[in-house]
């Protein structure tokens, strides 16, 4: 694919509550914390790290309450992100207490509450959302409920009509585990590109090795892009691992969004005309650069690669 156009990405938009404490949560009395309220999503936050790479026009379709509507799009815009928010006069936006243990390397537990995020809908869906977009990426969450499952079938056969290619990120091995990873699969088909974590892949395959795990998964989804956290990233292709990426580097202050991070970042690279390994080297920097930041989002100052 040549260089240029549009990246759109639709999933979701929530509010994150982080809580970082040190050592064992006290059941039944306090534990201290320092506690952030940020804009989060994993939707989102690809959108904002692909914008923060500074080469592509990044654009977001999610769904959000009435309630943090302006704040939601005022972060995005703020971000360098081309928002369209469907505003749910029913849901409130989605909201996400992560728990982030500061004592264990940053290692993080979600609490979900998905609220309007996960109620996009074929009606949310207009084929005029890819004019002029290269590519199309799917948050996995939305294959979490009816609704957006719909939509992503819309949306998928849409993109594969015009020609667009589409990625996606599983998102969750706990909510992956629940809806069955044939199911999950089966729903996968026509994606091009497939972002799991070390986890989301070995659940996917029933293998421990996550190696094994992406080359299997490369026999059914053309490109396969493990993400290995502190390993770094392996790159498969029909069936076999093509390239193993090292990761880059750096102390962990939250690891919340660092997978969304090198989603953006890879998205954003091909985007600008580089290969798989070349963008995986790309997602590993942002990555490292996410996990020494609060919340899921890039800073706003020095945007660009």
């Amino acid at each position: 694919m040549t260089p240029g156009g549009a990246l759109l990405v639709v999933g979701d938009v929530v509010t994150d509550v982080v809580a970082r404490h040190r050592g064992a949560l006290a059941a039944g009395t306090d534990t201290a914390a320092a506690i952030r309220l940020v804009p989060g999503g994993a939707g989102a936050n690809v959108a904002c790290w692909a914008a923060h790479r500074g080469r592509a026009e990044v654009r977001l379709l999610g769904r959000v309450g009435a309630e943090t509507a302006a704040w939601h799009e005022r972060e995005l815009i703020a971000s360098g992100v081309r928002p369209r928010l469907v505003v749910d006069d029913e849901a409130p936006t989605g909201t996400v207490v992560c728990l982030v243990d500061a004592a264990a390397s940053a290692e993080r537990t979600f609490l979900t509450d998905s609220g309007a995020s996960l109620r996009l809908e074929p009606g949310d869906w207009s084929d005029t959302l890819l004019d002029g977009v290269a590519r199309l990426h799917l948050s996995g969450y939305l294959l979490f409920s009816g609704p957006s499952r719909a939509l992503v079938s819309v949306a998928v056969a849409s993109a594969r009509a015009r020609g667009v290619p589409v990625s996606l990120d599983p998102a969750s091995a706990g909510f992956l585990a629940a809806l069955g990873t044939e199911r999950f699969l089966k729903l996968t088909e026509g994606v091009d590109v497939l972002l799991p974590s070390r986890d989301e892949a070995c659940l996917l395959t029933g293998s421990p090795d996550p190696a094994v795990a992406a080359a299997r998964l490369s026999r059914r989804i053309p490109l396969v892009v493990a993400k290995q956290g502190a390993d770094g990233a392996l790159v498969a292709r029909a069936g076999a691992v093509c390239a193993r990426v090292p990761a880059v580097t750096a102390a962990a202050r939250d690891t919340t969004g660092a997978g969304d991070a090198f989603t953006g970042a890879f998205l954003a690279a091909l985007l600008d005309g580089a290969g798989a390994e070349a963008a995986a080297a790309e997602g590993c920097r942002a990555g490292a650069l996410a996990v020494g930041r609060v919340g899921g989002r890039p800073p706003r100052d020095a945007r660009g690669g």
